[in-house]
């Protein structure tokens, strides 16, 4: 039997006019990998925050192995001298200075430091956990994941015995995770507990041995990873079966197979990114999708068509219209909507509230020298919230105080409500919880069947054939292959990128 390293029990947490925990267990033992699962806003966030000091709870008992008695935990710094450490999605060290000071900032009081020794001490924990970098190399100048793993082995080396990873390999490729996640069982086999929160079923089957799962800030229960299979796992979660997801499958949506009306045409077109010259159309009531590994050019060619990048050469039409499109702005004003697919730098303004995010796209097409009244504001609002059914206790409330998949919908809304007649998602469902997902794609394809032509570019295959009827497929910033009909299938979508297929030779 392993030994519990931590125990939380009855933990409770009210916001104003929300409960966002009730009653929760959690247990975490030496030596294992624990997933916590749920949708976004289940909990999870704030059952972290509240171990790692920086919410206070309301009732319950945190017990931590080597404390005779509980603990109630102040702040981050508490927790971290209690061997509580968290790594975050968004890389919290400092790009600017070198692996070892990384390791080591804030971690002495003399006055001098012996940069030969900390050195020498650095390739010791980096070469122990097999961490593929150098003491004097520049952070910046790393992978994302040998920086999360920088970050892992700062949280090691500080004598953690339970080790949280928040969404840690939401920006990595697929090599990237298999580094990540031998470091994981090589820190597993040590004894530190970890707890691994993500939305990636595939991951928690991978490398976990234990699921918790909260769902409406209430503990539905724990369970070995071989006593619960997929699909359960994500009936808990959202509290019903599959049937939904099951049924949401998009074969050659009937607006671009009867009218055939050109919405989007690219032509040779090439940007700055150092995107290769590609061809691209789209018809009204279309959903198209670029596929691809990380760094193909998918976003890319999207933002050569959105204005985001400059475009080098090519031509680009839209509803047969010859444009030139050198600004986003310009783009916004033909008709163009361009969700990002990094929502936390190109997408929330945090500290506005949900009522400013929804209208800040169309405010800054009518100019800000004419800004909406407080009574339109709120009209375009409540008008969105209730459409795309956004959890949150008023239009006023700050975009940073949002779970991910509301903040999500919340971008969404943004551009709904300039009415495009092209809209672009790119990583529309990156980092939010199965449900939610489930909802993004149903509105996609109901978007689709009103005439709005949509391009979707995801990282997960099985939702790009449930969501696209044509898919443009890109290896290495060029387009090699257009798939679609009984082409679209998982397998052709791998060969293709894999092997390659010239784009002349798919063009019908």
């Amino acid at each position: 039997m392993q030994e519990s390293v931590l125990t939380m029990q009855n933990i409770y947490k009210s916001f104003p006019g929300v409960r966002a925990l009730q009653n929760v267990d959690f247990t975490l033992c030496e030596g294992e990998i624990h997933a916590l699962m749920g949708e976004n806003g289940a909990g999870k966030s704030t059952l972290i925050k509240v171990l790692t000091g920086v919410y206070s709870k309301d009732a319950g008992e945190i017990c931590i192995k080597g404390t005779s008695k509980a603990v109630y935990i102040k702040s981050p710094q508490e927790a971290q001298k209690l061997g509580i450490s968290t790594v975050y999605q968004e890389i919290t060290l400092c790009p600017n200075l070198t692996v070892a000071e990384n390791l080591f900032i804030g971690r002495t009081n003399d006055l001098f430091v012996n940069w030969k020794r900390s050195n020498n001490r650095a390739e010791s924990i980096l070469g122990g956990l097999g961490i593929p970098a150098k003491p004097t190399q520049q952070l910046s100048n790393c992978s994302l994941a040998v920086q999360q793993m920088v970050a892992i082995a700062r949280a090691v080396d500080m004598d953690c015995k339970v080790l949280i990873l928040d969404e840690p390999t939401s920006s990595l490729d697929e090599h990237e995770v298999a580094k990540l996640f031998n470091l994981m069982r090589e820190l597993r086999g040590r004894g530190v507990g970890i707890v691994f929160v993500t939305h990636f079923l595939d991951q928690v089957y991978a490398v976990c041995d234990k699921i918790t799962v909260l769902r409406g800030g209430e503990l539905v229960g724990e369970y070995q990873i071989k006593d619960l299979p997929r699909v359960e796992l994500v009936a808990k979660m959202m509290g019903k079966e599959l049937g939904d997801l099951a049924e949401i499958h998009n074969k050659e949506q009937l607006g671009s197979a009867d009218a055939k009306e050109t919405i989007i045409e690219a032509e040779e077109l090439s940007s700055a990114s150092g995107i290769k010259p590609f061809n691209f159309t789209t018809y009204k009531g279309e959903v198209t999708g670029f596929a691809g590994l990380l760094g193909s050019g998918r976003s890319e060619c999207v933002r050569a068509i959105f204005g985001a990048d400059r475009v080098m050469k090519g031509k680009l039409r839209i509803k047969g219209e010859n444009v030139n499109i050198t600004a986003p702005i310009k783009a916004m004003k033909k008709g163009i909507g361009y969700l990002s697919e990094d929502r936390k730098r190109d997408g929330i303004v945090g500290d506005l509230s949900v009522r400013e995010n929804i209208i800040l796209a169309l405010q800054v097409m009518r100019g800000f020298f004419r800004p909406f009244t407080k009574a339109q504001s709120q009209a375009f609002a409540d008008e969105y919230i209730s459409l795309l059914g956004i959890k949150t206790a008023s239009a006023d409330t700050p975009m940073n105080s949002l779970s991910g998949g509301n903040q999500q919908k919340v971008i969404l809304a943004r551009w709904l409500l300039t009415h495009p007649d092209y809209l672009i998602l790119d990583e529309p469902t990156r980092g939010i919880d199965i449900g939610t997902k489930v909802e993004i794609q149903k509105l996609v394809l109901k978007l689709a069947s009103e005439g709005m032509s949509i391009t979707f570019i995801s990282s997960e295959i099985e939702e790009m054939l449930r969501t696209c009827s044509r898919l443009i497929v890109m290896r290495d910033l060029n387009v090699v292959g257009e798939l679609k009909g009984d082409d679209m299938t998982q397998d052709k979508i791998m060969y293709t990128i894999a092997g390659g297929v010239s784009q002349n030779v798919q063009k019908q």
